[in-house]
């Protein structure tokens, strides 16, 4: 068995979506200045890098990521490629033979870019259809390899609202440059920040 680690590492230099603040690691003790330990204060967006959503990030009133299951957040998944250059919709999902599968990765084109510094506007996307195709299918977890299950500059939100009022969890961020097609075990650990629209995971996949 093989562990991938599909999380992107925090740094200054990687791709952030636009208006949302990078990591941002600060001293706040250091031996060489005389203190008994080197302490340091970290502060970013809670959709950098990877990350999973909360319902609340785009329903008032729901609840935060404390609230997400463990149920659904680690268990069997399936990593499925994706050959749209433009998105995920309803016949990719139709010939990928889905039955029963209740964790769902896609791994795109956006896999080229995960690591570069520069935001890409143009990044595959999860199609609203499709996002109501797995929700009628008991999907309970979707993951992409960028920073946004949504088309960039999409009007309404609608993949995020049809997954997140269906309780579907919502991994974004993924690193899926390197592990092949096929099912693994999933391991997706986000911070448990009360009241929180996101929060970081790290996130593991272990098969092959």
């Amino acid at each position: 068995m093989r562990l991938y680690d599909v999380t992107m590492t925090l740094t200054h230099s990687m791709p952030t979506y636009p208006r949302e603040p990078g990591p941002e690691l600060a001293p706040v003790k250091r031996m060489k200045k005389g203190d008994q330990a080197n302490v340091s204060a970290l502060s970013f967006g809670l959709h950098t890098g990877t990350h999973v959503d909360a319902p609340i990030h785009f329903i008032e009133g729901a609840p935060g990521v404390e609230t997400l299951s463990l149920e659904s957040l680690c268990g069997p998944a399936r990593l499925v490629r994706i050959d749209d250059p433009e998105a995920v919709r309803p016949g990719e999902l139709e010939r990928a033979e889905l039955n029963g599968v209740t964790r769902i990765l896609f791994q795109t084109r956006n896999r080229e870019w995960i690591k570069e510094p520069r935001f890409h506007q143009d990044f595959v996307y999860i199609a609203p259809e499709a996002a109501e195709w797995l929700v009628e299918r008991g999907v309970r977890l979707v993951g992409i390899d960028y920073l946004s299950v949504e088309a960039f500059g999409a009007p309404q939100p609608r993949t995020h609202q049809t997954f997140l009022h269906a309780g579907v969890v919502v991994v974004e961020g993924l690193d899926l440059s390197v592990p092949p097609p096929g099912d693994y075990d999933l391991w997706c650990l986000p911070l448990k920040i009360a009241g929180a629209d996101g929060a970081p995971a790290r996130v593991v996949l272990a098969g092959g």
